[in-house]
């Protein structure tokens, strides 16, 4: 009877029950580990993490499980779908907690390296000045601040730091004592007695004209700029990403396709149980090797059975190779890791036996 380890204390206590009753299984069974594995065609490996907590069997082992010691599939898939929905639900917590630790850290490093706001532009009597009216062309807009009383006594005969027109010129949006509300079209207030009436009107108009031109300059440049971008984004193609489409839509508990899926172990990525098919077979001596392929997946990896320590499988496509062996005593499975495929023509598995050096290979 096989000595378990301790489940760890932070298991959910569905998947702990779960796993208990996996573990009542197998020892009711009369069964050794290597002699599941070799039964239900999953490896030593992934039993010996279904048994102790760590990975979450996938629906295809239990059924093979349940097979294997006689008991009844439809009880233990039961009580499989409660564990895989606390397993889901322990992931989400898990991914939350990290996003959440995540974004600490990304504001901790913006707080360290943001510096104090930059000082104001240039000077003006009363405080610095408002943002929000454009300027000249290559600086930072600003609008002078409300003038005091003293400075409306002062204007006369003078223009605002902009050199433009004072508050006393009248025109909609001035600044100051008599000027109408902000965007309202007031009547202009009276001329200050004893002063004269600051720059000549021939002066104030082509100030004005030229902000004008400015602002209508800024507006035509604005709009073929639009134009154009919208003229190029209309002729651009957008590139094909079959891969990132294709991992968009993958089921529940498939975690890569492709690529993505090279070198990784099948069970760990969700792509083995109902979603892989046996592409290829040959047997070598006693031993059998297979070609494991997961449409879903689009990678396929290689597994003998029946084999005896020492006894090495390997499977290629294309470029890519992946090779796994033997090497627990009383252990007669074993798989390589995954290679990506568009078809499960692509792959090609072989066994090479330690006892003969005989090699055979799929068709």
């Amino acid at each position: 009877m096989p000595r378990w380890k301790a489940l760890p204390d932070e298991l959910d206590p569905q998947i702990r029950e779960f796993t208990s009753q996996l573990r009542r299984l197998v020892d009711r069974s009369g069964l050794s580990v290597a002699s599941v594995a070799d039964r239900t065609g999953y490896s030593k490996t992934s039993w010996e993490r279904y048994l102790n907590g760590r990975l979450l069997a996938p629906k295809g082992a239990i059924v093979a499980l349940a097979e294997v010691t006689g008991t009844n599939p439809v009880h233990l898939t039961t009580m499989w779908e409660l564990a895989e929905r606390a397993w889901s639900r322990s992931e989400m917590r898990h991914d939350m907690t990290m996003e959440a630790i995540r974004i600490s850290q990304a504001r901790a490093a913006l707080s360290e390296v943001a510096g104090p706001p930059s000082g104001g532009g240039g000077r003006s009597r009363g405080g610095g000045a408002r943002t929000g009216v454009a300027g000249p062309a290559g600086v930072s807009p600003g609008v002078p601040p409300q003038p005091t009383a003293t400075d409306v006594r002062d204007a006369s005969g003078s223009g605002n730091s902009w050199g433009v027109a004072g508050p006393d010129a009248g025109y909609p949006g001035a600044y100051g004592p008599g000027a109408p509300a902000a965007g309202g079209y007031g009547p202009p207030p009276a001329e200050p007695s004893g002063g004269g009436s600051g720059r000549p009107a021939g002066k104030r108009r082509t100030a004005m004209f030229l902000v004008g031109a400015l602002g209508a300059l800024v507006v035509v440049a604005a709009g073929l700029y639009v134009t154009e971008t919208q003229g190029d984004a209309k002729e651009a193609k957008p590139s094909p990403s079959p891969t990132v489409t294709k991992e968009a839509r993958l089921p529940p508990g498939v975690k890569c396709s492709g690529k993505s899926c090279a070198g990784k172990d099948a069970e760990v990525m969700g792509c083995s149980g109902d979603l892989v098919t046996t592409a290829g077979s040959a047997v070598v001596g006693a031993t059998t090797v297979e070609i494991r392929y997961s449409e879903v997946c689009a990678a396929a990896w290689g597994r003998i059975t029946q084999a005896a320590q020492g006894d090495t499988v390997e499977i290629t496509s294309g470029t890519s190779q992946q090779t796994d062996s033997v090497d627990a005593p009383g252990d007669t499975v074993a798989y390589t890791m995954m290679v990506p495929v568009t078809a499960a023509t692509e792959a090609k598995a072989c066994a090479v036996l330690a006892a003969t050096g005989e090699k055979g290979c799929t068709e």
